[in-house]
């Protein structure tokens, strides 16, 4: 359980899981209670999970057919290029090609945007596929 809420959550999650985790072990006693608990509890956030990634479809649906700006349409592209191009400059960089010192916590915070917005753009694209057959 602590493995789903940490994927909903994030790292954060972590003192969040251990937190219910206590949490059931001081109200519920036996091993088949603690088991149905952790089934309804899981399944309560996987359909949670399921409606933050049909609300994040609904916004980009909302994005492709608005008659606004050519950047609300673009504006998902044009990061996923932005990040892309960053990480092989800073491959380039790491690898001494430039002589150019990147502090760790940079290069941390720029894999986790780029992983996170490549999981959402081409999963979100998936997902959206997927739902049209």
């Amino acid at each position: 359980m602590k493995d789903i809420i940490s994927k909903l959550f994030g790292g954060a999650a972590k003192d969040v899981g251990e937190g219910i985790g206590n949490l059931i072990d001081r109200f519920v006693r036996t091993q088949d209670e603690k088991a149905e608990f952790e089934k309804e509890l899981t399944q309560i956030l996987i359909k949670a999970e399921a409606d933050i990634q049909q609300n994040v479809t609904e916004r980009w649906k909302a994005d492709m057919n608005s008659t606004g700006s050519w950047l609300s349409k673009n504006v998902r592209p044009l990061v996923l290029l932005f990040l892309v191009v960053s990480t092989v400059t800073m491959v380039f960089i790491d690898a001494g090609a430039i002589s150019f010192d990147v502090k760790e916590n940079w290069v941390d915070l720029l894999q986790i945007v780029l992983i996170t917005v490549i999981s959402a753009y081409f999963g979100g694209r998936s997902f959206e596929k997927v739902k049209a057959k």
